[in-house]
């Protein structure tokens, strides 16, 4: 018989520790300033690691911790499952929107890419 009691590995109350990519990408999350954005795929660039979907799959499963609605699709599309959220961030922090066409679903807005894009720069200016 086992020494160890049924259960017990799930008693275990020890904080996980985090992937060192997941650590890299939710630091990046934290750079971006308020009312700018940076894609899954700009993250993976400016870590030189990975892509689109592995910054998304860590945003997914940890981003809960930082500015998650910073992170976005390159499309401009607002998270599903999460678009009211995302959008009041988005309006408390000044990110530039479209807004929503008549046949938009849900006619919620979108974000502005060209201009709410951010390049990892330190000034302002949008990624070119």
């Amino acid at each position: 018989m086992s020494e160890q009691s049924p259960g017990e590995d799930i008693l275990d109350t020890r904080p996980q520790e985090l992937p060192e990519y997941a650590e890299r990408v939710l630091q990046v999350a934290e750079l971006v300033p308020p009312g700018r954005v940076m894609t899954y795929g700009d993250v993976a660039e400016w870590l030189e690691e990975g892509g689109p979907r592995q910054v998304g799959r860590v945003m997914a499963l940890y981003g809960g911790a930082v500015p998650w609605w910073r992170i976005v699709r390159a499309d401009g599309v607002l998270l599903p499952g999460h678009e009211l959220r995302a959008l009041a961030h988005y309006r408390a922090e000044g990110t530039p929107l479209k807004e929503a066409g008549r046949n938009a679903e849900g006619h919620l807005p979108r974000l502005d890419m060209r201009r709410a894009r951010w390049d990892g720069g330190t000034g302002d200016e949008a990624h070119t």
